[in-house]
């Protein structure tokens, strides 16, 4: 598995986190719980940035990672 493939994998997953927490955040009637999970999202939503931006430089650095 190549560095390319693993993070197309990792960000997959993280956005996949993201989701669910959205999904819960909308799916719950407790203000402190939906709230958290907005905040899970919205870290978890700036993860998949970092992580995308990271693949970017790899992928421009070192091509065969693609």
């Amino acid at each position: 598995m190549t560095i390319g493939t693993q993070m197309t994998s990792a960000i997959a997953s993280v956005q996949s986190a993201a989701s669910s927490m959205k999904t819960f955040s909308l799916e719950t009637e407790d203000k402190k719980a939906k709230q958290t999970f907005e905040k899970l999202a919205t870290t978890l939503d700036n993860a998949v940035q970092t992580l995308q931006e990271r693949q970017q430089y790899v992928e421009k650095q070192e091509p065969q990672y693609k």
